[in-house]
């Protein structure tokens, strides 16, 4: 088997194992709370409370419709195949679940219903961004909409999302619709982390006038590699090299000692990067 096979093999069971854990945290934390967080799963939820229809079915059948057109007109065959596949399962899953546990979820708590099915979906919904997929529905729509209006895409999640939690205050009370915006945000967060990461990179701009022996005793202390580029201060007119450095959190009150040592007069701008990849990091094409 190549190796390109064995990936994309990988690629599928983590997003097989993403979609479970957010139809586990709507089938055991939001559907019995009555909190729809946004989304077509949340619409799904709306629906379900007036019908009876199962949710994932619901979910599974209004996706066909936005697949048809998000391949139309947003392309990308791997990335629809894996939001397909990732929305089946994640329509499947929730249904089944129905077949083994009770409906009325674990615990009758409102908090406890918003902080773990918001931990559970966004780790879940982390998983399978990560590995290149998406949970489809509103965010098919969301991206046809910034594309076709010009609508920044932040809004026209927020807009999408907006008209399903208000929706669900209408079908069941305010007080649930303001659980399910916390429940939205916190799953932002979660989503984020796990896509991203705990940020714990550091990448460094430094602009000195010595920069042979800034650079030298970078790469002598902290074995990190240093690039240099010519610059012009365009106050003074003269040339600066600037010098760039990507660290770990843990080594840059050294980074800071050495810079300071070498050239005190040094102007030094140090920002928080996601990741690193390449020689002294995680390797280029292993894990993503």
């Amino acid at each position: 088997m190549s190796t390109s096979r064995f990936h994309q093999i990988g690629d599928y069971a983590i997003i097989i194992v993403g979609a479970s854990l957010q139809a586990v945290a709507f089938f055991l934390f939001l559907v019995p709370a009555q909190f729809a967080p946004g989304g077509l799963s949340g619409a799904a939820q709306i629906l379900n409370s007036f019908t009876g229809w199962p949710i994932g079915a619901i979910v599974l059948i209004a996706n066909v419709p936005l697949f048809i057109l998000g391949w139309r007109f947003l392309g990308g065959r791997r990335f629809f195949a894996r939001t397909i596949f990732a929305s089946v399962v994640f329509s499947v899953v929730l249904d089944a679940l129905a077949l083994f546990f009770p409906r009325g979820g674990v615990t009758a708590d409102p908090v406890l219903n918003a902080l773990y099915g918001a931990l559970l979906g966004g780790v879940g919904g982390g998983l399978v961004i990560r590995f290149q997929g998406t949970s489809g529905g509103t965010e098919i729509l969301a991206r046809l909409v910034s594309q076709r209006y010009g609508i920044p895409l932040s809004q026209s999640y927020m807009y999408t999302d907006a008209v399903v939690v208000f929706l669900s205050g209408l079908a069941f009370s305010w007080s649930h619709a303001l659980y399910g915006l916390i429940v939205l945000y916190l799953w932002g967060v979660v989503t984020d982390f796990v896509v991203e990461g705990q940020g714990v990179i550091r990448a460094a701009m430094i602009v000195t006038e010595q920069p042979e022996a800034v650079s030298r005793q970078i790469m002598a202390d902290l074995a990190r590699g240093v690039t240099a580029w010519a610059g012009t201060g365009m106050y003074s007119g003269e040339g600066k090299q600037i010098l760039y450095c990507v660290v770990t959190r843990s080594e840059l009150a050294q980074l800071k000692a050495i810079i300071h040592e070498a050239d005190p007069d040094a102007f030094v701008v140090i920002g928080v990067a996601h990741e690193a990849l390449g020689e002294g990091f995680k390797r280029l094409g292993g894990e993503r």
